[in-house]
């Protein structure tokens, strides 16, 4: 299997991938902000669209539009009553206009629809580079964050008090949820980056109860879904998405399965 490029390639862009979901969705599922997570996923297909009516790399398309949307939402839906509604609406606009320019690049549009699924066997060494590249800079950032992310997280009672540090916070969050939704959709796929960075993270709740030992398990099911559901796509010639959500579902069943048992 690893006598071909394209599949060392995907391990190592997975592996990176995993990095990511594992610190990110940990936040995701403490700041409750999966119904924000899979809008972006679906506006990073819009960006994409538009990358592609520009003529130029999809991503930047994605990055245009996924942060646009974070900025605006985060700006907007501050405060958690309207954060839903804000959501919303933004994302009907930005999904709109991907329509838009979809339907103006039609020439081209069969590349775009290829986001929705992603091609993590199919990537080059300049993808990987770059993932990689971006990887490494969301990652720094985070650790430069990191209390203020984790108080601001974990603590919403003791952050409400500082109502300026904790927009601020937020709106750096969703650019780094944006970036991560953007680099690794082309990759793996604008549909199952939404689950890779909730499902893994909500399965690592039920065994850790520290943030580091929930990133750290969140990292371990990613890795496993995204490697294993590699393997399985080799000899199977099945599409990878299916098996990645399929190995993270039963993960997610499994701890699920071991709360309540746990609990008698």
């Amino acid at each position: 299997m690893f006598s071909y490029p394209f599949m060392q390639y995907a391990f190592i862009a997975s592996f990176f991938i995993s990095i990511l979901c594992g610190l990110m969705g940990v936040f995701v599922v403490a700041r409750k902000t999966a119904f924000f997570t899979h809008t972006l996923s679906e506006i990073s297909f819009s960006g994409a669209s538009f990358g592609v009516f520009l003529g130029t790399n999809p991503i930047i398309g994605m990055l245009i539009f996924t942060v646009l949307s974070s900025l605006m939402i985060g700006t907007v839906g501050s405060k958690v009553s309207r954060r839903e509604s804000s959501i919303s609406v933004f994302s009907v606009l930005f999904i709109g206009l991907g329509i838009l320019f979809l339907s103006l690049a039609n020439s081209q549009s069969s590349y775009a629809t290829n986001i929705l699924f992603g091609s993590i066997v199919g990537i080059s060494l300049d993808n990987v580079t770059t993932l990689v590249a971006l990887s490494i800079l969301i990652i720094l950032v985070i650790v430069l964050i990191y209390r203020k992310l984790k108080y601001n997280s974990f603590d919403d009672i003791g952050a409400s008090f500082n109502s300026r540090a904790n927009t601020f916070v937020s709106i750096v969050f969703l650019i780094l949820l944006a970036c991560t939704v953007s680099v690794t959709a082309q990759i793996v796929g604008s549909l199952l980056i939404f689950a890779l960075l909730t499902i893994p993270a909500s399965s690592a709740k039920y065994f850790a109860h520290s943030i580091w030992g929930m990133t750290l398990l969140s990292f371990v099911f990613s890795l496993i879904g995204t490697w294993v559901g590699l393997y399985l796509s080799f000899i199977t010639n099945l599409p990878v998405s299916f098996f990645i959500a399929l190995i993270e579902t039963i993960i997610y069943i499994v701890a699920v399965l071991y709360d309540k048992v746990t609990r008698i």
